[in-house]
């Protein structure tokens, strides 16, 4: 199954850091940070995606990974 998975908390665990400190750092509510970690969001503003990336000192490919399904029929 295709699907795109988020790595925000093994960045958040690599960096030692918690939800609730990232979120104070960002500025951004600690529930849609949540979210984001658990893949529950429907989306994700580059601006947001950014905020992240800049206070976990990581790129955009450190917290999203695509699967790809390799069993398909092409």
């Amino acid at each position: 199954m295709e699907e795109v998975n988020i790595k925000l908390d093994v960045m958040l665990a690599l960096r030692k850091m918690r939800l609730k400190t990232l979120a104070k750092l960002t500025g951004l509510s600690e529930q849609n940070l949540s979210l984001i970690k658990t893949g529950k969001a429907k989306g994700i503003r580059f601006s947001t995606l950014y905020l992240i990336c800049k206070h976990l000192n990581c790129q955009p490919g450190d917290l999203i990974e695509c699967n790809f399904n390799t069993t398909s029929e092409n």
